[in-house]
């Protein structure tokens, strides 16, 4: 990608968007584990101190305690990594937030390979499946800044369970258009093609960009749609890709189980039968390195996607 391009970690912008609609929203409270450094609601709790509560590390009495404020009207917002908030967190989101069917909004930050060096242990590839299993869960993994602050404002005016997950490196900023548009379950064609369909969502969405634009040079015709909102799915977008395309290529820095990939398909074979493939993180977990030689590593920068489907094409 070229320097000249705006980069901010969409962890960045999640704690920027927090304080920018905490005026605008009275009732919003704001929790975290233990790492507002990391997950960036410091930001928000140095402008409203008194609705900030550090839980310490302790993800499933700071996810009781959210789900306590909903009832009593507030607008609680839970914040950890991912691992964490997903993971380690599962049966008490599952129970305590999905079950009752409250509005509590859980910013995961920190997915995927792109964690780095932390490692295997700290890096989420299924927060996705998770949050997709839960019943009225809404699920949304943003690509840029814009889409991250148009996601909160989103979850603000939601009633009821939302889970976004947001990453640690810095990724170009593109959705600063006049033309964009954010709306839950609905996706974005960010570039027609005939030939074959390319759908990412988050980070990925940029390097599946990249990559169209090799495959173009190759004469390949890709169409490119960010999914956004990976539940409730755009299953019209889905279906006319699969019937004008024919093939489905899925992108994302998650487990391919469960993940995007499995959502498309579900889609794709229940609605319209086309051949979808899907790239991602397979059956393997991550590993220790930096953000941008695990991404080469696995096939999840703009050349590794290029390089997959000229494979597999």
């Amino acid at each position: 990608m070229s320097e000249e391009i705006k980069k901010i970690a969409t962890r960045e912008s999640y704690g920027n968007a927090l304080a920018m609609y905490g005026e605008e929203y009275p009732n919003l409270i704001v929790l975290d584990a233990d790492l507002a450094n990391a997950t960036k609601t410091g930001v928000f709790q140095k402008k409203y101190p008194d609705r900030h509560i550090d839980c310490g590390i302790a993800e499933a009495d700071m996810t009781g305690i959210a789900a306590g404020l909903a009832t009593c009207g507030k607008i609680p917002f839970i914040s950890s990594f991912a691992m964490f908030a997903a993971g380690r967190n599962f049966e008490v989101v599952r129970n305590s937030i999905g079950y009752p069917h409250l509005n509590v909004k859980i910013g995961a930050t920190h997915a995927g390979i792109t964690v780095g060096e932390d490692g295997a242990s700290h890096q989420a590839l299924e927060d996705i499946a998770l949050m997709r299993t839960i019943p009225g869960m809404t699920v949304v993994c943003p690509s840029d800044d814009i889409e991250t602050k148009a996601a909160v404002k989103a979850a603000l005016e939601l009633d009821g369970p939302f889970y976004m997950r947001t990453s640690r490196a810095a990724t170009p900023v593109f959705n600063d258009n006049a033309d964009y548009k954010f709306e839950l379950g609905k996706g974005i064609t960010l570039k027609d093609g005939k030939d074959i369909t390319i759908i990412a969502t988050g980070l990925e969405v940029c390097y599946a960009m990249e990559a169209a634009k090799m495959l173009l040079s190759d004469g390949v015709d890709a169409r490119v749609i960010n999914i956004h909102t990976i539940k409730p799915i755009d299953e019209d977008i889905i279906i006319k890709a699969a019937k004008e395309t024919k093939k489905i290529f899925t992108v994302e820095e998650a487990f391919v189980t469960g993940g995007l990939g499995s959502a498309v398909a579900e889609v794709v074979s229940e609605k319209n039968p086309a051949t979808v493939h899907r790239l991602g993180m397979q059956d393997v977990f991550g590993e220790s390195g930096s953000w941008s030689a695990l991404l080469e590593k696995y096939e999840l920068d703009a050349k590794g996607i290029y390089n997959q489907i000229k494979k597999l094409l």
